[in-house]
């Protein structure tokens, strides 16, 4: 029989599928529709200190093969995400969650980090350092060594659950930043966060997204998502998340080849609000079309 069972930071998860940040809310919307105990685990919507609205729509538009959204982070905030979203999920869900964390300072992230790391039901605390320092003239905290390092060093001083920073594709050192944040005591790192992009609407000669661009994601980004995979396992000792693009059982297999121990589903959510529940179950089947008995044996196993 396939075993599906794989380890993150020292929790068991019961196959490697987590659904992404940003395309699984809250985890009940879901609920409804599928058993969402079948899933590794989740990431739930990336949440800030203070309630945000968002960016003006509109904010998605398609990609031949993916596409682009400027959604802005959107959420409530992070003390109704503990009093409110997270009460409702207990009733749904019976897993450890994965939070994801956003922050325009430091302060924020750790304000943000510590109020999640005393709730009994997160598991993890996914940082995501793609958002826009605003103290360092709007520059992502992940877009330099310097900046991710003191960001989860921070974050890492009053932390103790285990932190997995979210990193961004569009720099040109990923496997250096990966580097720095596991020497800032990162437990694992997520890549890859969406690639920058930017359509135009044929009749208005206007940029279609109200932000002008946005995070390309989809099918269009595995192999960009894979190659960075690659790049970031032999830098680093700590477990990677994968992502980015992933659609089906073979890509979640061709990403933990790359190097990845778990691997988060995106965009495919936002298509069919099954994909997670199919991945799953089509998942036994792939591993034996190419003779693998346990997926935590798999990782890595494209390198030499």
């Amino acid at each position: 029989m396939a075993e599906l069972k794989v380890n993150l930071c020292g929790i068991t998860l019961d196959n490697p599928i987590i659904p992404a940040s940003g395309t699984f809310g809250y985890g009940h919307e879901f609920a409804g529709i599928y058993d969402i105990n079948i899933l590794g685990t989740f990431s739930f919507k990336g949440t800030t200190r203070e309630p945000r609205f968002g960016n003006n729509t509109p904010r998605i538009a398609e990609c031949p093969s993916g596409l682009l959204n400027s959604v802005g982070l959107q959420n409530p905030g992070i003390h109704s995400v503990i009093n409110e979203e997270l009460l409702k999920l207990n009733h749904v869900f019976h897993k450890k969650v994965m939070a994801n964390v956003c922050g325009f300072s430091v302060e924020e992230y750790i304000y943000n980090a510590t109020l999640l790391d005393q709730v009994e039901q997160v598991g993890w605390i996914e940082l995501n350092i793609s958002c826009p320092n605003i103290h360092n003239g709007g520059l992502a905290f992940g877009g330099t060594v310097r900046s991710a390092y003191e960001v989860v060093y921070a974050v890492r001083k009053e932390v103790k659950k285990p932190i997995i920073p979210k990193l961004s594709p569009n720099v040109s050192t990923i496997a250096e930043i990966a580097s720095a944040c596991e020497a800032a005591g990162a437990d694992g790192v997520s890549l890859i966060n969406t690639l920058l992009g930017l359509r135009i609407d044929l009749k208005s000669k206007k940029p279609v997204l109200a932000n002008i661009t946005g995070g390309l994601s989809g099918p269009a980004i595995l192999p960009v998502a894979l190659r960075m995979i690659y790049e970031v396992y032999k830098a680093v000792k700590i477990p990677i998340i994968g992502m980015g693009g992933i659609s089906s059982a073979g890509d979640v297999i061709e990403a933990m080849l790359a190097g990845a121990t778990a691997v988060e589903v995106g965009s495919a959510n936002l298509i069919n609000p099954y994909a997670c529940r199919d991945i799953i179950d089509a998942l036994p089947e792939t591993m034996d079309k190419y003779n693998i008995k346990s997926l935590s044996e798999v990782t890595g196993g494209s390198h030499g």
